[in-house]
């Protein structure tokens, strides 16, 4: 019999408890980061690895099939910096968020944190400095994450806003119908990281970082959201994934919701929840049951239920979408 994957609350090695007793400067992390056709902005983000404060890390990268430079740039930088800094493997080829999953899972890849890396970002230079302070206090069997605000940059490295501002707190409640920051920003423990890796390979993942808020919230742990930015996320046209801050992209939201797209991701989250089944918080497994209920009540019920789960989100505007899709009964 394959041996089982630890419970929550209990990390498959000793790592997230030696990093309690470690200076942040002895803290090992572990860079997560996913390639695919890349070459044109992947220079830039690798120099903001290596200009890091914190320089205990190693970068291990999934490629999805580039057939541009990619490859070849990554295996200079491996000559440059040394080779076991940068670990390079072939990914599944099944979309972003199966490759960086498949990062999650592989048994080869070793720190006391784990942070996730876009190819085109610019990281400013204290990121991991500013993460570790922020989770290293936190016991190694409580699942932990740090996450953050980017600042918008176009294609020439020009600023051109900022993601969203979130001011209420960042709990499983909201963390059930809403994902607050990018993966880019995040850094996680390895109970956090070992709860990810609990979840079944077959499992649609939406999104990893929704994914991953969702079940650090769920099982109490932690997350910290700081309204600092850490990163420069660049907006180009390539992007899988934009910023959700403009004015078209809210109204694209909308049509989500409409459509029924909203309602899918929440059946997605539901089906990731069940099988976790005690190690929810006993207040979490109720607003589970709650919302669950009111996904199939009437009208008056429907409202009823969903104000007793205590869902919510983190903008006016967003909670009257809410509002709207318990209406319709979309969510």
């Amino acid at each position: 019999m394959e041996p089982q994957p630890p419970r929550a609350g209990q990390p498959d090695s000793d790592l997230s408890v030696e990093a309690q007793m470690k200076l942040p400067s002895q803290c090992k992390v572990a860079i997560l980061m996913c390639t695919y056709n890349g070459q044109a902005y992947l220079k830039e983000q690798i120099d903001s690895l290596i200009s890091q404060t914190h320089q205990n890390w190693t970068l291990y990268i999934s490629d999805d099939g580039s057939t541009d430079g990619t490859l070849a740039l990554l295996e200079t930088y491996r000559e440059l910096i040394d080779s076991q800094r940068i670990h390079l493997f072939s990914g599944p080829r099944e979309g972003f968020a199966k490759n960086f999953m498949s990062l999650v899972r592989n048994e080869n890849v070793e720190g006391d944190f784990f942070a996730f890396s876009d190819q085109d970002d610019i990281w400013h230079n204290d990121k991991l400095e500013r993460s570790i302070r922020q989770l290293q206090s936190f016991p190694g069997n409580q699942p932990a994450l740090y996450c953050s605000r980017t600042r918008l940059i176009n294609e020439n490295r020009k600023v051109i806003g900022f993601s969203p501002k979130f001011n209420r707190p960042p709990l499983f409640q909201n963390a059930l119908i809403q994902s607050i920051a990018g993966a880019n920003t995040m850094l996680l423990n390895g109970a956090a990281r070992d709860l990810l890796n609990r979840t079944s390979p077959d499992i649609p993942v939406v999104a990893h970082d929704w994914l991953a808020y969702l079940l650090t919230t769920a099982c109490g742990g932690k997350v910290i959201y700081d309204s600092e930015p850490t990163l420069d996320y660049r907006q180009h046209g390539g992007n899988v994934i934009g910023s959700n801050s403009s004015i078209k992209e809210r109204i694209l939201r909308l049509g989500k919701l409409i459509d029924g797209r909203f309602s899918r991701w929440s059946d997605v989250n539901l089906s990731i929840l069940e099988p976790l089944g005690e190690d929810l918080t006993p207040s979490n497994r109720q607003t589970v049951h709650d919302f669950k209920k009111a996904r199939q009540s009437t009208l008056l019920q429907r409202f009823r239920l969903m104000r007793s789960s205590g869902i919510y989100r983190q903008t006016l505007m967003g909670n009257i979408s809410l509002i709207l899709a318990i209406y319709l009964n979309k969510i």
